[in-house]
């Protein structure tokens, strides 16, 4: 019989592991509560505020910030819809000249902030503007002698959101149809349907869970947008929310305005979330075929090519070309000392963000995967929401706890030791990275989700077999092997802290400014050539995820 002494398993690393899982899940209820804060302290402020601040937003501004709101709402729903499944349908079931760089271009406009792009075309179309003086010029008509559509309404705010958010659509509707089989569309051919017919009878339909939850991340995008119809004096929740917190110093008026945007942006929120777990598919036939793109030759040719090429010129080329030459002739100096602070300003807020936020999403999703259950899903639930809630929004659910919490303190310092300790925590660059963490802790889990499951689940018992803890499967196994997703999801949120202007606006410590203040502020004081220069630096920059995206888009078509 042996000597040799019989191995019993360590309760060490048991013990760590529990201890290391603990952790995980402190880390990730923290995580939630954070991110559930705002939507509770607007609650709460909103309901304290009394019933006489709500009948007067009832008799005076509510009703036309609702009406206008559902309008913009319904326009770009509409426009997004069409421009962007038009798009996929034709580059993804057809082929033409220019139909692999359309592909690519498509997505292009979604580096755009909806606010620069009205900047530009208020440059371009206002009565002032090129062209309505070369109009005037050609016919010698006076001010007062035709009729031009007016870029700053509603219309015109409705047209610049479609123009920058329409990739949404394209892109989750181009992936739907790529992963359609042709068999159910080739079957409903053979049974004498045309080409029209069986696309909105077979195609349209199978996809419409993508569709729906593109047009749903536009709709969101269209009612957390405060540049765009501040700018433009398009009085919607978003302004009536920034209007009543400064220029009436109400905290009530904003907070119960930021309650019924909160309201409406979750009730948006669930029905994406419903719609997209009840659709499923099944193809009977167990084999995936190919749909085979039409030629298009002649008039149907041109057409595409003109249909591909009117959201890529007016979405991007047009307004690089108007801000470069806006910019050229202004008097703004990108290398200034100035310019050169809010650059590092941008720089600092988004690098800071982006890291928080990507380690939030680690946290809460590796949790999940490590402990499945109700805690982990809904720590996951509830950090998904803030995709859901307008960036003025999560400032004031921050800001109105926060405040008090300084206030409390600095008046017991005052009382206790006659020291004054300001504002702690309000005016610092710390809650404006928490409330950006809330705004965008959606996109960055998504693309940490999406890399995660492509890690095994024998890794993690491997891992588990040899002896690792929780987080030493972590940092040995997971991040190697999501090194692309996590720095997709850094390059997303970086892009989305820089265009991000509600927040910034209202949460910005004291001058502290950024290229988006920046911008904001000379558009405001209609110094439109001056807002390029920090407009071409945001698109600039907002084009490095894009072009990831791009990349990922011609990988799936070939």
């Amino acid at each position: 019989m042996s000597d040799a002494p019989i191995l019993k398993p360590s309760k060490i690393p048991q013990n760590r592991a529990r201890d290391g899982q603990r952790v995980l899940a402190g880390l990730s209820v923290l995580v939630a509560c954070i991110c559930a804060l705002p939507m509770l302290a607007v609650a709460i402020a909103a309901l304290s505020g009394g019933t006489d601040t709500v009948a007067h937003l009832m008799q005076t501004v509510l009703p036309r910030y609702a009406g206008t709101t559902l309008v913009l709402v319904l326009l770009v729903s509409i426009g997004t819809f069409a421009l962007g499944v038009g798009a996929a349908w034709l580059v993804t079931m057809t082929r033409f000249p220019g139909v692999r760089f359309f592909e690519i271009a498509l997505v292009l406009p979604l580096a755009f902030p909806a606010y620069v792009l009205a900047y530009a075309y208020t440059h371009i179309l206002d009565h002032p503007g090129i062209v309505q003086a070369s109009l005037r010029a050609l016919t010698g008509w006076g001010p007062r002698d035709y009729w031009f559509p007016e870029i700053r309404s509603v219309g015109g705010a409705a047209t610049m959101l479609i123009l920058v958010l329409y990739p949404y659509v394209y892109l989750l509707a181009r992936a739907a149809f790529l992963q359609q089989s042709a068999t159910t569309f080739l079957a409903a051919r053979a049974l004498g349907a045309s080409a029209w017919s069986a696309f909105f009878k077979i195609s349209l339909p199978l996809a419409r869970p993508a569709i729906a939850g593109g047009v749903l991340l536009a709709v969101m995008e269209t009612i957390a947008d405060f540049g765009t119809v501040a700018y433009f004096g398009v009085q919607a929740f978003a302004t009536g929310i920034y209007t009543s917190w400064f220029s009436l110093a109400d905290r009530a008026g904003a907070a119960q305005l930021a309650l019924c945007l909160l309201s409406f942006a979750l009730l948006l929120a669930m029905l994406e979330r419903a719609q997209r777990g009840g659709a499923k598919y099944h193809d009977p036939s167990r084999r995936q075929q190919r749909m085979e793109p039409a030629r298009l030759t002649g008039l149907r040719s041109v057409l595409a090519i003109g249909l591909c090429a009117v959201p890529v010129l007016f979405g991007a080329v047009l307004p690089i070309v108007v801000l470069f030459s806006m910019g050229l002739g202004s008097e703004q100096n990108l290398l200034s000392t100035r310019y050169l602070g809010f650059i590092q300003n941008s720089l600092t807020l988004a690098s800071v963000a982006a890291l928080c936020t990507v380690a939030a999403a680690i946290i809460v999703g590796f949790f999940q995967r490590v402990r499945p259950g109700r805690m982990s899903q809904g720590a996951v639930y509830v950090a998904r929401l803030g995709y859901a809630v307008p960036g003025g929004v999560i400032a004031v659910g921050l800001l109105v706890p926060f405040a008090g919490f300084d206030n409390a303190l600095d008046a017991f310092m005052r009382a206790q030791f006659d020291i004054s300790t300001g504002l702690l925590i309000t005016g610092s660059i710390w809650l404006l990275v928490a409330a950006y963490m809330v705004r965008f802790l959606a996109a960055a889990l998504g693309a940490y989700e999406g890399g995660q499951a492509m890690v095994p689940a024998n890794m993690d018992a491997a891992a588990r077999s040899l002896g690792q803890t929780p987080t030493g499967t972590l940092r040995r196994v997971h991040l190697p092997i999501l090194a692309p997703s996590l720095l997709t999801a850094l390059l997303i949120v970086f892009v989305d802290v820089m265009k991000e202007l509600p927040a910034t606006l209202i949460m910005r410590p004291f001058n502290y400014d950024t290229l988006a203040v920046q911008a904001y502020r000379l558009a405001s004081d209609e110094r439109l050539e001056g807002a390029a220069v920090p407009s071409l630096v945001i698109v600039a920059i907002g084009l490095l995820p894009v072009i990831l995206i791009c990349r990922q888009v011609g990988r799936r078509s070939r």
